[in-house]
């Protein structure tokens, strides 16, 4: 009874707090919390849970608040009835005090509701717990001999406190969902949808069947006839709704254009900030770029590639006026996540952007709306900030980004790595001739040639589809007589200047996975 009173308590204080977070800029309780987690939680941890998990570890982490949650409630429920209520008071006081620390560092939140909404939810869950409790006592207490009932008569002080926790667990799920209820459209979501982005100068060539001089001179040959796209093989362009995403923020940030601008800062001359009116009216350009966490793992899918649309960088700084010096090009979002990398690369031709449009249509909001940085051939961990909120310019040694604290490697360029789409790996086909096809990719040098091997066999060139630049994925296939049997194999792709990927093992930390993808197939 004492536990089942903590959990009932616990469900009303984090059911309102689900409520207040519904019908206002305040992060609930369990929010506040699983975004102060991914703050402390340590690199290797973070590795992991990408590794594995990839973008669905922080769907995962609020459930598993919610559960210690109940768990340590149910403790201090237990403690509250069998000693004394002074245990499930403070419990509750530090659970509430914490929880409303969590919240208030938020930078969107306003951190005086967030401490006062917190704490009221706090209270409402001591009142519960001291009232179950309370009627948990009195169901326990040894009656007196007039108060004895009839062994006929029905326990009504169980039943009074079975209704009393009942009750409790239903203003907790009516909190959630009046929570779900109340939310709606945020003002970030209704000024997207009203957006139409100015046409731009750039037009993005579609691939086509070729090859390069790079690929001429390596001991394989590149076939340039046409071919099909084999179903299940990664489109040129993957879809804004199935780019991945990986990032610190439970809640996606609701940033609205009309109140937001983008400064420049730090190492500069001219230091000035810009509206998002401002920079749909410069001159925008589309670029075709491939992007890929850190952290996917060989053969992994939390890489895409999409067409951006935006203002190139070079010409943002230069308006800056860029230091001596200054080093390091750094960025914050809303939510004071930050990376940055050398100011340098920006000088060897590579497209780098503010982008504002993904694929012709605005950033989509879960993928940086209303501004993102693009920087080709590094990884995002390093460079792709969403939600932006500033750029400032630094020297190397004076900032480190996010994850270069947490044990990430500083530089981060996107190393050359293949994959096979097609079989799918441990799939059964049918014998004969069959596809095999996947993408590869290695910005800003690009993809010579890729290979196949069967079985630990001679490697099999493969045909490439080309979309005119180093700084996207490319398609490759092959066919294969496939025989009956359990079959084995393994891609290899060579970069533009002919070297050959590296064939690892390595893991995906400190600065990205290296190897061979190879999957196994059954052939009947």
């Amino acid at each position: 009874m004492g536990a089942l009173a903590g959990i009932a308590a616990a469900a009303v204080a984090l059911g309102f707090s689900q409520w207040v977070e519904g019908a206002s800029d305040v992060p609930g309780l369990v929010l506040g919390v699983g975004e102060w987690v991914v703050d402390y939680t340590p690199g290797w941890v973070a590795e992991w849970s990408i590794e594995d998990l990839g973008s669905a570890g922080k769907g995962n982490l609020l459930p598993g608040i919610t559960l210690v949650t109940f768990l340590i409630a149910a403790k201090l429920g237990d403690v509250s009835l069998r000693v004394s209520r002074r245990w499930g008071v403070l419990g509750f006081t530090a659970f509430g005090l914490f929880g409303a620390f969590a919240a208030a560092r938020n930078p969107q939140s306003p951190a005086v509701a967030s401490w006062f909404w917190s704490l009221v939810a706090a209270m409402l869950g001591i009142t519960t717990l001291i009232v179950l409790i309370g009627i948990a006592r009195r169901t326990l207490a040894e009656p007196t001999e007039a108060e004895l009932p009839s062994p006929l008569d029905p326990p009504r002080s169980r039943r009074s406190f079975l209704a009393w926790s009942g009750g409790a667990g239903a203003v907790a799920l009516t909190g959630v969902g009046l929570g779900k209820a109340t939310a709606g459209p945020s003002a970030a979501e209704l000024a997207r949808e009203t957006i139409v982005l100015p046409t731009t100068t750039t037009p993005v060539a579609a691939p086509t069947t070729t090859t390069t001089e790079a690929a001429a001179a390596m001991p394989v040959t590149v076939s340039t006839e046409p071919w099909t796209t084999p179903e299940g093989l990664s489109s040129w362009i993957t879809p804004n709704e199935k780019f991945y995403r990986i990032d610190t923020a439970f809640s996606i940030p609701q940033v609205d254009p009309a109140g937001w601008t983008l400064k420049f800062t730090g190492m500069v001359d001219n230091p000035y900030e810009l509206t998002y009116d401002e920079i749909l009216g410069m001159d925008l350009v589309d670029q075709a770029i491939t992007m890929s966490c850190v952290s996917n793992p060989i053969g992994g899918d939390l890489v895409g590639n999409a067409v951006w649309t935006g203002v190139p960088l070079l010409d943002l700084l230069d308006r800056a006026g860029v230091q001596p010096g200054a080093t390091q090009v750094t960025s914050r979002s809303v939510d004071d996540w930050t990376s940055g990398f050398p100011t340098d690369i920006l000088g060897d031709g590579r497209n780098a952007m503010l982008a504002v449009g993904m694929n012709g249509d605005p950033l989509p909001i879960r993928s940086g709306f209303p501004a993102r940085l693009v920087v080709a051939g590094i990884y995002g961990y390093v460079s792709a900030t969403k939600w932006i909120e500033e750029i400032r310019m630094t020297t190397w040694e004076d900032f480190n980004g996010y994850w270069i604290n947490l044990g990430w490697s500083k530089n981060g360029p996107m190393k050359t790595t293949s994959r096979v789409d097609v079989p799918v790996h441990r799939s059964t086909i049918a014998a004969g001739t069959t596809p095999i096809a996947g993408v590869a990719w290695a910005p800003t040098r690009g993809i010579s040639a890729v290979e196949i091997s069967i079985d630990d066999g001679e490697w099999i060139p493969c045909d490439l589809s080309r979309p005119g630049s180093d700084e996207t994925w490319v398609q490759w296939r092959t066919n294969w007589d496939a025989a009956v049997g359990i079959h084995q194999i393994v891609v290899r792709a060579y970069d533009g200047n002919g070297d050959l990927q590296p064939i690892g093992p390595k893991a995906v930390g400190p600065d990205g996975a290296e190897g061979w993808h190879q999957i196994a197939v059954q052939v009947s």
